[in-house]
């Protein structure tokens, strides 16, 4: 590879990738093989240059990065002539909304290297393409699932999940000020039960239920049944929405939920949800709790909570 010679700062120069991109795109994807000096920096050649930016083209056009990034250059120059009838030129690449799959890549090299600069303004970018229902759905929570991923895998530690939950809580509660509900708004109380030690699934619920119009109360993880509950009856809550995401053993959680659903006023409707949620399936049915899959039945199930007569059917 005689003409290597390209470090990996001129290579985001040339290319238009944060440096962040290439390196999680060479370490997960396998997308380029860079030479290595004695040193071990990256060097690249023009023939690395040319496929990063045929994938930097085909990534903002759509494509998912995980499949093109197994394909040659000359497959590569195909399916993007392909795409739009003529080589896409780089001006026009540039201007196109980066698929949520870059911004997702972006954000995970960000907490890999703690670099919370780059992860703000990544988020703040692809809020401004996707708008706040947009963000949440199409990046926020896939990068919640995906560092809990790394994290079981062992692959970034407790320390990283930490760093990646401390910026999206502030970047949460941004993204849901303009939307807090107005003085009629219904009330949702939201929180992790005790035992359940991760948040961000809690965070994202309420992001998403101000941006619907309700007036959220965060109350944080592992909390016991009667603060939950409390807090709940002091706010007059139409719904209290309940993230379950880690451990998915607990022996103590189902009498806690038990506790929970008995002390909370009876009108007052139990939402569930996150990774964990299957593991306690009999004992939030046998609660009459609504369970909810992803963001999507979330909303809806919110949306018919507003309505007159608001009872949701388990």
């Amino acid at each position: 590879m005689p003409d290597a010679h390209y470090p990996i700062q001129l290579a985001a120069r040339r290319t238009g990738l944060s440096t962040h991109v290439i390196r999680i795109w060479e370490q997960r994807y396998q997308a380029v093989e860079p030479r290595r000096t004695a040193a071990n920096h990256r060097l690249y050649s023009q023939i690395d240059l040319e496929r990063l930016g045929l994938l930097r083209d085909l990534t903002h056009a759509g494509h998912n990065i995980s499949r093109v990034a197994r394909l040659s250059n000359d497959e590569l120059r195909t399916l993007a002539a392909n795409a739009s009838g003529l080589e896409l030129p780089a001006s026009r690449a540039a201007a196109a909304m980066p698929a949520p799959d870059a911004w997702l890549d972006e954000c995970l090299a960000s907490v890999e290297s703690l670099d919370g600069r780059t992860l703000d303004d990544t988020l703040k970018r692809a809020t401004t393409k996707l708008g706040a229902q947009g963000v949440l759905h199409r990046l926020v929570a896939p990068l919640a699932q995906s560092l809990g991923d790394l994290w079981r895998e062992g692959k970034i530690t407790t320390a990283h999940e930490h760093f990646a939950t401390v910026h999206l809580r502030a970047f949460l509660g941004n993204l849901a000020k303009p939307f807090g509900g107005n003085e009629g708004a219904p009330a949702l109380v939201v929180a992790t039960p005790s035992g359940q030690l991760h948040e961000m699934g809690a965070l994202i619920v309420g992001a998403l239920a101000a941006n619907l119009g309700w007036t959220v109360t965060c109350l944080g993880a592992s909390l016991p049944a009667a603060e939950i509950a409390g807090a709940a009856r002091q706010k007059r809550a139409r719904a209290v929405a309940l993230s379950l995401v880690y451990p998915e053993d607990d022996a103590n959680l189902p009498g806690e939920l038990t506790l929970l659903r008995e002390a909370l006023p009876e009108d007052t409707t139990l939402l569930v949800g996150g990774r964990a949620m299957p593991a306690y399936l009999e004992t939030l049915v046998g609660l009459g709790a609504i369970l909810v899959a992803d963001l999507v039945q979330l909303g809806l199930a919110l949306d018919r909570l507003r309505q007159p007569g608001r009872k949701v059917k388990p």
